[in-house]
């Protein structure tokens, strides 16, 4: 568009919907009247949710004689994450490991350490929607990698030149199923990320909180994103109990280098002061008991069963839609055969349906042929 003496611009054009940036909550009135593919979370898994809740009541007393704030986290969840950690190969010491109220609370955090108002992040393009829309929301300069041809990868090349010229204070990776392509990098790809991060003196944050929902037998889990760091300069990891066990189940965790630690730490009394006491000792109660793996393998049959049946659905009822089948994750990334993802968005809230557009997981608008289904809704 343009006017006299005002000069040219682009504009959506009339009618266009414009994408919201976040995955917004549903409100109140609409919960139990919408089909909710916005959210990528599965109901709990019982028993395992009743029987960690009734182990940490158990413990809950001497905790109850206490102040109930930890800003760090449980002693002894702090210490059983630390080792859950160590016998995956990468040592850690409790002095490694925040507890948080959640992944978002955990990257929150982290943000507001490293990444100040006006700092860039560097970000895969797609990504995790809400992620951005935090980052946006801190102020941050959002600087996006487009993923490998097909998106079914990284391109470490890009990564290499983009953490060189934009030299961004933080980059954020989710290298363990990522959200939403489903995508797995190997161990190359994950040692030349953390190479290209260091040699730009960029922090490098490891969103591993799909990391357990491998859904087929022939997936062989590349090591962790920090095993490629030995001196633990360089990459922070995330992870939660959110994706695995329950989404209700807000606790997340940070392992960094123990300074880093402390330095969230201290920030944190002007924030959330800690993590409810209940929910940190109902997850020790499952790492402890291995109630923790087997709900994980209760969540992966869900999981793989659901993935199946979508698949099936969206190859016989849209045969020109096109997707890679994820060998893990909770989400299929789908291009929508040259219709617009926002227009299918708008169509679906219409008929009870909502559905992610995939401008919510690019960075200016990107996407827009694209939508994500979750397959957190089982046809039973």
């Amino acid at each position: 568009e343009s006017r006299r003496g005002a000069g040219s611009w682009t504009a959506v054009p009339a009618g266009n919907p414009v994408p919201a940036r976040g995955l917004e909550p549903l409100p109140p009135e609409a919960l139990g009247s919408m089909i909710d593919l916005g959210c990528a979370a599965l109901p709990a898994p019982e028993p395992w949710l009743t029987r960690a809740v009734q182990g940490a009541l158990e413990e809950l007393p001497p905790y109850a004689h206490t102040h109930g704030d930890y800003p760090a986290g449980l002693p002894a969840l702090r210490s059983m994450i630390a080792e859950r950690y160590t016998e995956r190969g990468i040592p850690t010491m409790p002095e490694q490991i925040m507890v948080t109220t959640g992944a978002m609370g955990a990257i929150d955090a982290i943000c507001h350490l490293f990444g100040g108002r006006g700092e860039r992040i560097a970000v895969e393009s797609p990504s995790y929607a809400n992620i951005l829309q935090l980052m946006r929301e801190a102020g941050a300069r959002l600087v996006p990698v487009a993923m490998a041809e097909g998106l079914t990868g990284w391109d470490m090349d890009r990564w290499r030149q983009v953490l060189r010229d934009a030299a961004p204070r933080i980059a954020y990776v989710v290298a363990d199923f990522h959200n939403p392509t489903g995508a797995l990098a190997d161990e190359d790809q994950r040692r030349r990320l953390v190479d290209a991060a260091r040699s730009a003196g960029t922090v490098l944050i490891a969103d591993e909180t799909m990391s357990e929902l491998w859904l087929d037998a022939e997936v062989r889990m590349p090591r962790p994103v920090c095993a490629f760091d030995p001196a633990g300069s360089t990459v922070i990891t995330v992870g939660s109990a959110s994706k695995a066990f329950w989404a209700g189940m807000r606790i997340g965790w940070v392992r960094a280098a123990p300074d880093v630690i402390r330095s969230l730490v201290a920030a944190r009394a002007y924030a959330d002061l800690g993590t409810p006491v209940l929910e940190q000792l109902a997850v020790n109660w499952l790492f402890g008991t291995g109630g923790w793996e087997q709900a994980v393998q209760v969540r992966r049959e869900q999981a793989r069963s659901n993935r199946d049946e979508l698949v099936a659905a969206v190859r016989r009822e849209l045969p020109g839609w096109e997707f890679e089948v994820p060998q893990g994750g909770l989400t299929l990334w789908v291009r929508t055969g040259g219709l617009s993802g926002s227009r299918i968005a708008e169509a679906g809230e219409r008929v009870g349906v909502r559905v992610p557009s995939g401008p919510r997981f690019g960075v200016d608008g990107a996407f827009e042929g694209y939508v994500r289904l979750p397959f957190t809704v089982g046809g039973a």
